[in-house]
């Protein structure tokens, strides 16, 4: 039947879709109009040969299958046998929201018996506005796997939530370390149930960042002390979300629903045949050049992705969502989203990338890319202009950006200062501004993807001493900190994480999403050794958050009090007048020198403190200095208040 046609004829809009238990019945009820009959197997257990019962379900509304089980199937596991053109699959229930192990079974659970100690209490963090934001983006292995963590419950949820942890150097780790640093969110590379990990093997201890989604609203298994019993998992996270909050940090999931880890027996693909993918003359397109690309255009499948978010928001008390190549999903999906987002949490922050890894099934103008950014006003995206111009291009490993001695790039410079907005000041002669507002632009120079920052500056400048790679490791931080938009940062960044080669004929890897635990870990011990580059950092951000002149979420305001100066080549310069009276200064004047010379600048006279130079960075004020004519050493920020 033509999607369409399914859309007109079968969208369902009720609430009950999965299970929905309670302790006298549970109701079941999957979406599968092209079937030709459906039953409900239930099991002991989520593996093995334990099958209790199989019962027929009724056809319902809107090509709905109901069954109503009257009695406590607490702890139960469950799936579907759905019988289409006369071939019978047995599959996992597409709205599962908890699973056994390996995601074969869906389970049958009360949530509110995982709940951790107060969790009714437990409430999402509060900013004023998204600008306030300062992201840290991890993977829940990265922060404990390595012995130096000093954390015990290594590589899992509880390693999150590990507080009062140290290095054999006695400096903080762990979460301890990130509410020292002054983050406000960790964003966590996908936590959702994947398919390239074996969960009944742990002691093989494979990595995967996670990207090949098998069961969206499920919790991955082997980040729990126990991934046969599907109600540990969901306990253990609620714990880390829980300390988190306590420490006065959100949690951002980042999320895959672009495409699936398999295609045509995924069980997408095997409760309704041809719907939740985009398909062409019988094929499965594959924007996200992983087998398949979903299709958010379709009524039931942006209904799913809404309801599975709205499940994470509210269940697990969640302060915003990253969506992976972003632009497959349609424009309109994506303001759903945000609007019923919105609803549960006021606060919540939701980016995304807005571009695809290969051309969609789509008209251009429909898809959620950073060109239709200013169609999705409240969903954000990562900018790789700031990403690109400050660095280098980041395919392109030995081509440098501006910090690390590309010349002419002020242009791209200016343009990421201003959050990406339109600024009669920015980016003349470059794109127009994409961005509505600065709350709009994710500013970031490195990733979980790609070559870590440290490791670009060895690629692009290997003649140059390590002492100079760090002199272009605090200015683009630097330039991250003090420019318009959210600021976000690979963990491990502030201490010059690297991530070595298993290749011989490569020194780094830029790639890592299945290397071991001895690539991909933070290494604690780093810490000590560029204590001198994690105090810049720290300071950074504590000047960002003394400051709201370098937070504004209103283009109007950006374009009336951020001016740039006239300098000499490879510099930016501009001042930020006083926003509105919750500014302690007057005026900010801001300058990046990206020649290795010292050079002299002309700034507004007046009397000037200065917060961060090339070395020291911090709300502390470390000179003093007259407007004038100045001298700003090279490779180095100045900002002065």
């Amino acid at each position: 039947m033509d999607v369409n046609k399914m859309d007109e004829l079968y969208y369902y809009d009720g609430k009950d879709l999965g299970c929905t238990y309670t302790k006298e019945y549970t109701t079941f009820r999957v979406w599968a109009p092209t079937a030709e009959k459906v039953a409900l197997c239930i099991y002991e257990k989520g593996n093995g040969d334990c099958l209790l019962e199989t019962v027929s379900m009724e056809p319902d509304v809107k090509g709905t299958w109901y069954k109503k089980v009257e009695k406590d199937l607490q702890g139960l596991y469950y799936t579907y046998k759905v019988s289409v053109e006369g071939e019978t699959k047995e599959t996992m229930d597409i709205y599962a929201k908890a699973a056994g192990v390996n995601g074969e079974r869906a389970m049958i659970l009360d949530f509110k018996t995982t709940n951790p100690v107060d969790w009714e209490k437990d409430k999402p963090v509060s900013l004023e506005k998204n600008t306030d934001a300062i992201i840290y983006e991890l993977h829940v292995r990265d922060l404990s796997s390595d012995e130096s963590s000093g954390i015990k419950n290594r590589c899992t949820f509880l390693g999150l939530a590990e507080t009062g942890t140290k290095s054999s150097d006695g400096l903080t780790t762990g979460i301890d370390h990130i509410k020292e640093l002054g983050v406000t969110h960790v964003h966590l590379l996908p936590l959702h149930d994947f398919g390239s990990v074996d969960e009944t093997k742990p002691e093989d201890n494979k990595f995967n960042w996670g990207y090949d989604p098998v069961n969206y609203s499920v919790l991955e298994g082997s980040y729990s002390t126990d991934p046969y019993h599907g109600e540990v998992r969901v306990r253990e996270f609620k714990e880390a979300v829980t300390a988190f909050h306590k420490a006065g940090i959100g949690v951002i999931m980042d999320v895959v629903y672009n495409h699936t880890y398999r295609t045509k027996d995924s069980y997408f693909e095997m409760t309704v045949p041809g719907y939740y993918y985009r398909m062409k003359a019988g094929k499965f397109q594959d924007a996200s050049h992983c087998g398949n690309e979903t299709a958010s255009d379709h009524l039931m499948m942006r209904k799913f992705m809404v309801d599975s978010l709205c499940h994470w928001a509210k269940e697990y008390h969640l302060d915003g969502f990253r969506f992976d190549l972003m632009a497959i999903h349609d424009v309109d999906t994506m303001n759903v989203i945000a609007k019923e987002l919105y609803k549960i949490n006021p606060n919540i922050i939701l980016y995304g990338e807005g571009w695809a890894a290969d051309t969609v099934a789509l008209p251009e103008e429909k898809t959620a890319k950073k060109t239709n950014a200013k169609k999705i006003p409240k969903v954000a995206m990562f900018s790789d202009n700031i990403r690109d111009g400050v660095k280098g291009h980041v395919f392109y490993e030995e081509q440098p950006g501006f910090v690390n001695g590309k010349p002419g790039m002020e242009e791209e410079i200016k343009f990421a200062v201003v959050g990406a907005i339109d600024h009669p000041e920015a980016a003349k002669g470059k794109e127009p501004g994409w961005a509505i507002h600065p709350t709009q632009s994710v500013n970031y120079i490195s990733a979980h993807d790609d070559l870590t920052l440290w490791d670009k500056f060895a690629i692009s400048n290997p003649k140059d001493s390590v002492e100079t790679r760090k002199d272009m490791n605090r200015l683009a931080a630097a330039i991250i900190y003090t420019a318009q938009g959210i600021p976000f940062m690979q963990a491990g960044e502030e201490m010059l994480r690297t991530k070595p080669s298993l290749e011989p004929d490569r020194e780094y890897n830029n790639d890592s999403y299945n290397s071991p635990d001895s690539i991909n870990s933070i290494k604690w011990r780093q810490k000590k050794e560029f204590f001198t580059e994690y105090q810049y950092y720290k300071g950074l951000i504590a000047f960002r958050k003394a400051h709201g002149a370098l937070r504004m979420a209103d283009g109007e305001l950006v374009r009336e009090h951020l001016h740039f100066l006239d300098v000499p080549k490879n510099v930016v310069a501009y001042t930020i007048s006083k926003p509105d009276e919750t500014e302690n200064l007057e005026k900010l004047c801001i300058i990046y020198n990206s020649n290795q010379e010292e050079v002299e600048v002309n700034i507004p006279e007046g009397d000037w403190n200065v917060y961060i130079n090339k070395t020291q960075a911090g709300t502390k004020i470390l000179d003093k200095m007259q407007g004038g004519t100045i001298k700003v050493p090279g490779i180095s920020a100045l900002v002065l208040g």
